[in-house]
């Protein structure tokens, strides 16, 4: 910058990192922005967008009656209260099981969590809120993608990925008959029997 004829470079270089800054500032605003679109269209709950974005509850509740609702062809609901934290629904049956593991399977491939030790425990990777929320979209999309009737909305899949990594519930265990990972409870008895290979021995059983 020229001061009086004068070449001041100190306050060039200031100017530059202003603009990069004010850059990111405008990206991050607009990764907030899509992955709040995002979640709304998967019918995350507030709670749960307001953890990814830092968004307000008026803020999201205005993009969805922008983006959504006023459309007049949009089927997204608005879901109420507290994200699902029972782990019942990923056990109940082989299939929800099977689902689940999936998930779960999909949730390392995301770069969502890494298996912490032998025994099956995940932990999670650390990464900012946007992070997070958009690696979990990626996770729900793929597991949609492989189940066109999906058994869990993706609420759900938020629950699952807590009961992994926050409150331990869950954990991969291994199949004595064919050596694959599954979701396991943690506190139940283990048959060490994956649900897939449940699965495979009803439809012979059938066939």
């Amino acid at each position: 910058m020229y001061i009086y004829g004068l070449f001041i470079p100190f306050m060039a270089k200031r100017r530059r990192m202003e603009v990069r800054v004010t850059d990111n500032r405008y990206a991050g605003e607009i990764s907030r922005f899509n992955l709040a679109v995002r979640m709304i269209g998967h019918e995350a709950r507030t709670g749960t967008i307001r953890a990814c974005t830092g968004f307000s509850e008026d803020r999201i509740r205005k993009i969805y009656a922008t983006y959504f609702k006023q459309t007049g062809t949009s089927t997204v609901r608005r879901r109420r209260g507290k994200s699902p934290t029972q782990i019942a629904p990923f056990l109940s049956s082989a299939l929800h099981q099977s689902e689940a593991t999936i998930l779960a399977c999909l949730f390392l491939y995301c770069g969502l969590v890494h298996l912490e030790n032998s025994q099956g425990d995940m932990k999670g990777l650390r990464l900012d809120p946007v992070g997070l929320g958009e690696r979990m979209c990626d996770a729900f999309e793929t597991y949609r993608s492989v189940h066109p009737k999906p058994g869990l909305c993706f609420e759900k899949a938020w629950g699952l990925y807590n009961a992994l990594v926050r409150e331990k519930e869950l954990f991969f265990a291994r199949c004595d008959d064919c050596g694959g990972p599954y979701i396991q409870d943690r506190y139940a008895l283990d048959y060490r029997h994956c649900p897939f290979c449940d699965i495979k021995q009803t439809v012979q059983q059938l066939s």
